[in-house]
């Protein structure tokens, strides 16, 4: 990857040197657009609509207030990009389809991009995506598919930046952006910030509101950050959450409990991720955390579930009239996901809602009771190449197996948090970490803690 295209430091950094005049918003702006136009990077891939008029004009207000004496918020000031699927006032939203080019313009900002515009933060485009966000892998053959900095200038190597929020994880990997806004219905923020080497935080659902964006499940469709760092993602969250726009406190390592799943999010996990992890995991050991290995049985029976999902059947709920009119205008592989919705029965939804139930209730008995956070792979593999996603039956069982491990915590309607935990310089893993609903909070405490030690390791 050119040295040039490389991220931004962490927002306190960025705000710091905004706060001093070492910058100006202008500055950070400019910055961002001139990778974003460098024909040397990725930018048409990974930007579908660059505002740059209304990100130079944000940033001299910014600068002005600054002046002023007025700062909104530790954001403000700062270049961020938005996923696809989040209406912004004045634009078409279109979720990486051409099935919505002739959509009207968006009558005003969904929530969490408001808040992020009353906090400061300065919008400089829309990324790319998988189609409707349904999968796990960011291809996109309408707009390209953004890729990871890992072995990204290897035109037989070059791998995928993971989806659904490929652009977004590729825009703060490439320093378009020092933050990005994105979705989760099963790992969408956490597969591609682990295929990048970024911090992808998925809240606890109901934590920021979901209006004013195209839905994949209404179920578990939740929106948070992608960013260089956990205090990145945990500044963002509690703005989007309309709380107080501070970094939670770290939590000491020593005598924090991590439950570590010993099946199901370990099977197929390929040798360097399962060392990377291994060796992360001694290291926390070694730091004081009380490491106990954990077996949640009822993850045994996922399989059986998902044949009627809630991403399928809640899409085709919403996408058939829309298939009825564009149907040619869909990606083959989305449009085979959202069709297998097409036949479930009504009992079949419902039993679905029950069995979810059961799983939160067992995982409150066996996990949550027990542990501050469960730890997992975040995907089982390195970032697979590019090429090998293209053949449908191997896109089929790639995409199943990265989203394997983060659907788990979409289900149990837990928070979770993907750190990135390789070596220098080796294939980005992550290492995901995962609390109980609505301790989010709690979650990005021992995020922090666990962040440190990792920094020893990279």
């Amino acid at each position: 990857m050119p040295t040039d295209f490389i991220p931004f430091p962490p927002l306190a950094r960025l705000a710091s040197d905004l706060a001093t005049g070492v910058t100006t918003s202008r500055a950070l702006v400019e910055t961002a657009l001139e990778r974003i136009a460098d024909p040397a990077g990725q930018g048409a891939t990974v930007f579908v609509d660059v505002d740059a008029a209304g990100a130079r004009a944000a940033a001299d207000a910014h600068d002005c207030l600054r002046k002023a004496g007025t700062t909104l918020s530790p954001l403000a000031g700062i270049p961020i990009s938005v996923k696809d699927l989040f209406d912004i006032a004045g634009q078409v939203t279109r979720a990486g389809s051409r099935a919505l080019d002739g959509s009207a313009p968006a009558g005003a900002d969904a929530p969490a991009v408001a808040r992020l515009r009353r906090a400061g933060a300065i919008l400089v485009g829309r990324t790319n995506m998988t189609e409707f966000a349904f999968s796990g892998l960011g291809l996109n053959p309408h707009y390209g598919t953004p890729l990871s900095p890992y072995r990204r200038n290897s035109i037989n190597d070059a791998r995928i930046a993971g989806g659904s929020s490929s652009g977004a994880a590729a825009s703060v990997a490439d320093g378009m952006a020092a933050v990005s806004l994105g979705s989760d219905t099963g790992g969408s923020l956490r597969i591609p910030a682990a295929f990048c080497g970024l911090t992808g935080f998925k809240p606890t659902a109901a934590r920021i509101p979901r209006q004013g964006s195209v839905p994949l499940s209404t179920t578990l469709d939740s929106f948070g950050p992608i960013g260089v760092s956990v205090a990145c993602c945990a500044l963002v969250d509690r703005i989007l959450a309309r709380l107080e726009p501070r970094v939670p406190a770290t939590r000491p390592i020593e005598g924090l409990r991590l439950g570590v799943l010993t099946h199901y999010v370990t099977d197929d996990v390929e040798p360097p991720v399962g060392a990377a992890i291994d060796t992360a995991l001694k290291h926390l050991q070694a730091a004081g955390a009380i490491l106990e290995d954990v077996r949640f049985a009822p993850l045994e029976r996922l399989h059986k579930m998902n044949r009627a999902s809630f991403a399928a059947t809640e899409a085709y709920a919403w996408h058939h009239p829309l298939i009825a009119a564009h149907r040619d205008e869909y990606d083959p592989l989305v449009l085979m996901r959202i069709m297998k919705g097409e036949g479930v029965r009504a009992s079949e939804y419902l039993d679905l809602l029950a069995q979810r139930a059961a799983l939160i209730e067992a995982a409150h008995e066996t996990l949550w009771q027990h542990f501050d956070a469960i730890v997992a792979p975040t995907v089982p593999i390195a970032p697979p190449r590019l090429a090998d996603c293209r053949d449908d039956p191997e896109y089929t069982r790639i995409n199943s197996l990265v989203l394997r491990n983060p659907t788990v915590f979409n289900l149990l309607d837990a928070c979770a948090i993907s750190l990135p935990c390789h070596p220098h310089g080796e294939a980005p893993v992550g290492l995901m970490l995962a609390a109980a609903p609505n301790r989010d909070e709690a979650l990005f405490g021992a995020a922090l803690a666990v962040e440190r030690v990792l920094a020893s390791i990279r």
